[in-house]
């Protein structure tokens, strides 16, 4: 029951006068970090872990770890740090002082490399080689090797703030420079002062480590003893031929397209790898690929695409060599530029671009901001072609736009929203959050913002310590802190059930397939239109869990509606595992407000509050707070509907305009009724006015 109202690319070529290879742009081989890949994969395990890169600095490891607090660790993704160090240690005997703790970036990382390591142990994971992500645990009295996301290791810091059962701790991929990572770095840093017998291990693919070990190191007079150091592992790079755009592409998803059909039919046998900003754009290309494999019945490639909410089964799948004389062709965000290696590919498809979080103090917004890659971002994509032989890399842009790309990427930390970092900061009783020694200071005014939305939230109190019990509970979630105070208020206003539902569908990327054929798009629009209410977006997601889970969850209730059967999953597998978390954790009692939609409506602003927005005179919305013109996006619920005079977001983007994402239909009123202190009634009437 429903709630509610009802063009090809053209590239340089070598060997021909209109084509220009950048075979002399490569570094020298006194610059170059080196790139390698497992290519022994059918010899013997033990003779597998002999061929890597690096095994050759067994020793040198173990001697540093002897000898120094923190080792920063250089090397290339696919080197074998990830897999051996943590065994390396093991065979030392490190796992008798504590465990070896290993984190990572992303939940594939961790399962896959636990998976690994097991098997190279002859285990299976959960007995010595155990494995910690959010909602999923595999872990025993044993377990000596513990492979996790580095929340979760934030997380166990609330318990144990000296991590006393660790006794060596590996930031696995710490150039992305996260949030978390950099969290963690900090508070790693404090804990090392007060523990001497805790190693830390940095394990950086890129040229950062300088200023890692400058960050560690505690040597501050002539004549103290070094206490963090830099080893460096060389691999073997295979010659990989960079190749560029002529002339701009009008559409990076369509010329990635071509680009791999181009391959597929005129280079030899290796697989592809091209990388898009997100999950919707992978989609989209998969589909374009698989209409020409259709009408052209090319029956010898295999199409995968690979993002980070993608169902655990299903992004293993681009791990798998393909059938004999079949191509493997993957379509990926960002997660295959450093923290995975898929195995066999030797072309690259590099569209130019990243999606990433941009926060404006200003306005409290933090949008989603699709820009070019850095420099060192694009080498990174570049060297997953040059792995198994001589690789080829097409880059969809010009060789002098390229020169002009920003060198790094800036670190999250000084470009997103910190709510989530100060609130886990504040949980471990980190009170001077300004004084905190990040790797990278963020902006004051972001730090400032942050402090302002939780004080709003009810999560700190006026001298800035957490509230009990809001502050606490909203620090135990694994979710966003809007979400949280969404979801703490839903107990209140009995709605939880509903609201765990909403939140759950938030977790995943769109639950509504985008047919290719026009004749699909109609129908799948019809059918959208089942689920659709004037309330907004977050109802419709809520319409159509409901919906799924009536039709006992199948695949054919779906195809029928048109809509994604592995987010759905994946978002009911989400909820079950926040449901227990929320219940067994914090005590939230799971109440249904049967259907009543103006409860859901109230529950949601008070948590999205300090997303409020208005219809202004001239036609367009402005947020409440510093009056940014925004927009609403065009796959939007209300987009064809009359536009509502109030309304709150969960999420904007910002593409050609600054689109509200996620948005319920509000009234005024209740602003100023859940959120008495933000708003005040002079401000919502001038606003009107």
């Amino acid at each position: 029951m429903s709630l509610g109202e009802s063009s090809r690319p053209k590239f340089l070529k070598p060997d021909d006068e209109s084509f220009a290879s950048d075979r002399d742009a490569l570094p020298s081989d006194d610059q170059v970090t080196t790139f390698v890949f497992n290519a022994h994969h059918n010899l013997k395990l033990a003779e597998q872990r002999e061929r890597l890169p690096i095994y050759r600095y067994r020793d040198h490891i173990l001697h540093c770890l002897e000898q120094y607090q923190t080792l920063v660790l250089v090397g290339e993704t696919g080197s074998g740090k990830s897999t051996q160090v943590p065994q390396y240690l093991y065979e030392f005997g490190w796992h008798a002082k504590g465990l070896i703790g290993v984190t990572e970036p992303r939940r594939i990382s961790a399962i896959t490399l636990a998976d690994r390591v097991a098997q190279e142990r002859g285990e299976l994971a959960g007995d010595s080689v155990g494995v910690s992500v959010r909602f999923i645990e595999k872990v025993s009295a044993v377990t000596r090797i513990k492979y996790m996301t580095e929340g979760i290791l934030l997380n166990e810091l609330l318990a144990d703030p000296l991590l006393t059962q660790y006794t060596v701790i590996m930031i696995d991929e710490a150039h992305e420079r996260n949030t978390l990572t950099d969290s963690l770095m900090g508070l790693l840093k404090k804990i090392l002062s007060k523990r001497e017998d805790l190693r830390v291990i940095i394990a950086s693919a890129t040229i950062d480590a300088e200023m890692f070990r400058d960050f560690f190191s505690r040597k501050h007079r002539k004549g103290d003893k070094d206490t963090a150091v830099i080893l460096s592992v060389e691999g073997r790079l295979h010659p990989v031929e960079i190749f560029y755009l002529r002339e701009p592409c009008p559409d990076y998803v369509q010329a990635t397209v071509s680009t791999c059909l181009k391959i597929h039919r005129s280079e030899s046998r290796g697989d592809i790898l091209a990388f898009l900003t997100g999950q919707e754009e992978v989609l989209r290309a998969v589909n374009l690929l698989k209409e020409h494999q259709e009408a052209d019945d090319m029956t010898d490639v295999q199409i995968l695409p690979m993002y980070g909410t993608l169902p655990n089964s299903d992004q293993l799948k681009v791990f798998f060599a393909p059938p004999r004389g079949v191509r493997k062709i993957v379509l990926a965000t960002n997660i295959a530029e450093t923290s995975i290696t898929i195995p066999g590919i030797v072309y690259v498809v590099d569209c130019g671009f990243v999606k990433l979080k941009w926060f404006t103090p200003e306005s409290r917004m933090d949008s989603l901001v699709v820009v070019p890659v850095s420099r060192a971002a694009a080498e990174q994509r570049a060297g997953r072609a040059g792995r198994v032989r001589s690789g080829k890399v097409f880059r969809l842009y010009g060789e002098e736009d390229f020169k002009e790309l920003p060198e790094n990427t800036p670190p999250e930390m000084r470009r997103t929203n910190l709510c989530s970092t100060i609130l886990h900061l504040k949980a471990l009783g980190i009170d001077n959050v300004l004084r905190f020694d990040f790797p990278s200071p963020p902006p004051a005014r972001n730090l400032h913002a942050a402090l302002e939305t939780l004080y709003a939230l009810g999560a700190l109190d006026d001298s800035g310590s957490l509230t009990r019990p809001v502050g606490y509970s909203l620090a135990e979630m694994p979710i966003d802190p809007m979400m949280g105070k969404m979801l703490y208020v839903a107990s209140e206003m009995g709605c939880t059930e509903e609201i765990l539902s909403i939140i759950a569908m938030l977790q995943v990327q769109s639950v509504f397939s985008k047919p290719a054929s026009s004749q699909a798009q109609i129908r799948a629009r019809i059918a959208k239109r089942d689920f659709e209410v004037a309330e907004g977006d977050l109802i419709t997601l809520l319409n159509v869990f409901t919906a799924f889970v009536a039709e006992g969850r199948t695949k054919d209730f779906c195809g029928r509606h048109f809509l994604i059967y592995r987010n759905l999953k994946r978002a009911y597998e989400i909820r079950s595992q926040l449901e227990s978390h929320v219940r067994n954790k914090i005590g939230l009692p799971m109440i249904s407000c049967q259907g009543n939609v103006e409860t859901l409506c109230r529950c949601i602003v008070a948590g999205f509050f300090p997303n409020a927005a208005y219809l202004h005179h001239s036609g367009e919305y402005r947020s409440v707070r510093g009056s940014t013109e925004l927009h609403l996006h065009p796959q939007s619920t209300l987009y064809t509907l009359k536009p509502p005079k109030w309304v709150v977001f969960c999420e904007l983007m910002l593409t050609t305009k600054l689109f509200m994402k996620e948005i319920t239909v509000i009234r005024d009123e209740w602003l100023l009724e859940l959120a008495p202190h933000y708003y005040h009634k002079a401000t919502v009437r001038d606003t009107e006015d």
